[in-house]
C-alpha cells in the first residue's frame, strides 16, 4: 500500500511539472514567436493615424494596413490590446461623408468599400474622429459624416492629445 501511495505521489509530481512547463511555455510563446523584432519588450501598441489624403482607391489600399495594426496576431499577442485611433482632416473628410459630390461616378464603389471598412474597424474597437474645422473648410455638411466617426473641433488638438498619451503618430497624406 505504501508503494502505491509513492507511485501516485511521483505521478502527480511529474504531471504537475509537465503542466507548469506547458503553462510557462505558452506564456512565453508570443515573445518567441513574433514576426517583429520591433515588438520585443513592448507591452502594447498605441497608434493614431493622421489622415489627410482624399483618394478613395488609395484609402482602401492604405486602410488594409491601418486595420492590420489593430488585428495583427503579433500585436494581439502583446500583454495589452492595441489602441488605435484615426483622425481625419483635409481632403479625407470628403471620403467619410454620405455626400458624394466632388467624386467621379467611378469612385462610388471605392467609397462604399471604404465606408464598410470604417464600420468594421469601429466594431473592432478602432476610434475615429473628424476635424469639424476641416469639414467647414472642405465644404462638407457635418450631418453627412458617417455615424461611426466622432466630431472634434480641431483634429490637430486630438492628435496632440493622443501623442501626449503615448500614442505613436503615423501620417497618411
Amino acid at each position: 500500500m505504501n508503494y502505491t501511495y509513492k507511485s501516485k505521489l511521483k505521478f502527480h509530481r511529474i504531471y504537475l511539472f509537465v503542466i507548469i512547463t506547458l503553462f510557462v511555455s505558452l506564456m512565453a510563446l508570443p515573445a518567441i514567436s513574433g514576426d517583429y523584432t520591433a515588438l520585443e519588450g513592448v507591452e502594447s501598441v498605441k497608434t493614431v493615424f493622421d489622415v489627410s489624403q482624399g483618394s478613395p482607391k488609395t484609402a482602401n489600399i492604405v486602410f488594409w494596413a491601418v486595420n492590420n495594426v489593430n488585428d495583427d496576431k503579433n500585436v494581439r499577442a502583446l500583454t495589452q490590446p492595441p489602441q488605435v485611433a484615426v483622425v481625419f482632416h483635409g481632403p479625407s473628410v470628403k471620403m467619410i461623408s454620405t455626400d458624394r459630390s466632388g467624386f467621379k461616378e467611378s469612385d462610388n464603389e471605392e467609397l462604399d468599400k471604404f465606408a464598410d471598412t470604417i464600420r468594421q474597424m469601429k466594431a473592432d474597437g478602432v476610434k475615429f474622429e473628424v476635424c469639424d474645422y476641416a469639414l467647414k473648410v472642405m465644404g462638407v455638411d457635418p450631418k453627412t459624416v458617417l455615424p461611426e466617426v466622432d466630431h472634434v473641433p480641431n483634429g490637430f488638438i486630438s492628435i496632440a492629445g493622443y501623442q501626449a498619451q503615448g500614442y505613436s503618430v503615423i501620417t497618411i497624406n
